[in-house]
């Protein structure tokens, strides 16, 4: 766990409540545009960005390779925002984070047709398409450690939820636009221009969440570390210039020319790397699966040859699942400031791998409505079990100097495993073998590793996150955390 220090002056509870909705706002803002490239993958780029003439499974192979791309960039943003986070603060990266995210996700619905650029069209939706993945590699962190930083240590699962939340609304609104444009607009125009609304879209939502983010002040954790190494810096200052009978000013220029301090996020790989690599493990099935859940599920069940729903059925079932996440994310996390994550999240991670071997089948393959709206809905909650308290449990297990470096790297890196190869491989899975049962395994496979790595973690519920120094302090089963 985090090593105990004297702690800073949390924020008083209604300024808490205030950080915790601008993290829901932002969070909701980014995840939004992130999904919205995952739907239309599902609906229109198989035929939009790519040759006309191709099978449908391959079009959608294609479509969701480019998806992928965006879980590759993950890793690469955490480790650009994480060095930028740790050192000149929280809410700086993330509204850098917000304003690149809206750029990216604005320029693919400007993008034309592969019928109008041919292969630079495919060309250029992968470059924005790692932007967007630059951009919520460095979201995550920022936005998780606004509210975890600001809180009292009693309610960080439970405040730190409200980040977390932001992902079944951004999927809400996502779906929902969508569904909106399908019912109201022929199958010709959402393939023509209708699809391309949600995207420009994001420019005033993203405007919405920087307006939010600047009312904020960073963390009080990041300030107090900022207060120490500036003390720290005096001191040694002072005892220099009384040494060298010196200036304060010459003292401080000479300190600040011979400082060699490391990247954070070198810091956290050379230190803890274990922490990192069992972090991203503990992620695989949370991220794996939910995109299966909400990106996968609406091409395999619309596909007219595997099931043949309507799209407007699917996106429907996928918002019915995302409503009742949201009360369990917050009921899961709150569970955790008083039980501890670690029990919460392996206890998630086994039923939903037992789930998964009967999501599609026999549930799913009967198109049916509501089998369908079930095995989604009973999953997230299973899924909520793990995704809900992981905010708290990542910020506890890294000290404040590396905090944003360390959890958004093994975040991201669990992500590029779990989501960045899901939909890919459950769609290669779906050709190899002509049934669901192979996704199901699959996805079985990934909540064992998720089990696996998270029992080897440490208990981190009674961490203090206003640590400075970075002590390691191994326990009693589990990996050493910081």
């Amino acid at each position: 766990m985090a090593s105990v220090s004297a702690g800073t002056q949390q924020a008083p509870e209604r300024a808490i409540v205030k950080i915790a909705l601008a993290s829901l706002a932002g969070s909701s803002i980014e995840w939004y545009d992130f999904f919205i490239y995952g739907t239309a993958a599902a609906l229109v780029f198989p035929t939009l960005y790519f040759p006309e003439g191709l099978p449908t499974l391959v079009a959608q192979l294609a479509a969701f390779s480019t998806f992928a791309v965006g879980f590759i960039a993950r890793p690469v943003g955490g480790i650009v925002f994480g060095h930028f986070g740790d050192r000149v603060g929280r809410k700086k990266a993330l509204v850098v984070a917000l304003v690149m995210m809206g750029l990216g996700t604005t320029l693919i619905g400007l993008l034309p047709s592969y019928a109008v650029l041919g292969v630079a069209a495919p060309v250029l939706l992968v470059v924005l398409r790692f932007v967007q993945g630059l951009a919520i590699g460095g979201q995550w962190g920022g936005v998780v450690l606004l509210v975890t930083e600001s809180c009292p240590q009693d309610k960080r699962g439970f405040y730190g939820s409200f980040a977390q939340v932001g992902v079944p609304v951004g999927v809400l609104f996502a779906n929902l636009l969508f569904l909106i444009i399908t019912a109201s607009v022929s199958p010709e125009a959402l393939v023509t221009w209708a699809w391309r609304i949600p995207f420009l879209l994001s420019m005033l939502l993203v405007g919405l969440g920087i307006y939010i983010q600047f009312r904020l002040e960073d963390t009080p954790a990041f300030r107090h570390l900022e207060e120490v190494k500036e003390e720290r810096d005096r001191e040694a200052a002072e005892h220099r210039a009384q040494e060298r009978d010196e200036s304060m000013e010459e003292a401080r220029a000479e300190i600040e020319a011979e400082k060699h301090e490391r990247s954070p996020i070198l810091e956290a790989l050379i230190q803890h790397p274990k922490e990192v690599a069992l972090a991203a493990g503990a992620f695989v099935a949370t991220n794996g699966i939910f995109y299966i859940f909400i990106a996968f599920i609406i091409a395999y069940a619309t596909n007219p040859d595997t099931i043949g729903m309507s799209e407007s059925t699917v996106l429907t079932a996928v918002l019915i699942s995302s409503v009742v996440q949201i009360p369990a994310l917050l009921g899961f996390s709150a569970f955790s400031d008083r039980y501890g994550r670690r029990g919460i999240y392996m206890v998630g991670a086994a039923t939903l791998g037992l789930w998964s071997l009967f999501a599609f089948w026999p549930l799913v393959d009967t198109g049916s409505f509501i089998a369908i709206a079930v095995a989604l809905t009973i999953g997230q909650v299973f899924l909520s079990m793990m995704y809900g308290p992981q905010a708290a449990f990542y910020s506890e297990i890294f000290s404040t100097r590396i905090r944003y470096s360390g959890a958004s790297l093994g975040y991201q890196l669990g992500a590029v495993l779990g989501g960045g190869l899901a939909t890919v491989l459950a769609s290669y899975l779906l050709i190899l073998f002509g049934t669901p049962t192979a996704i199901g395994v699959y996805m079985a496979l990934l909540c064992a590793i998720s089990l696996l790595c998270t029992y080897l973690l440490t208990e981190t519920y009674q961490a203090d996150v206003d640590d400075v120094e970075d002590t390691v302090v191994p326990e009693g089963g589990g990996a050493a955390t910081s």
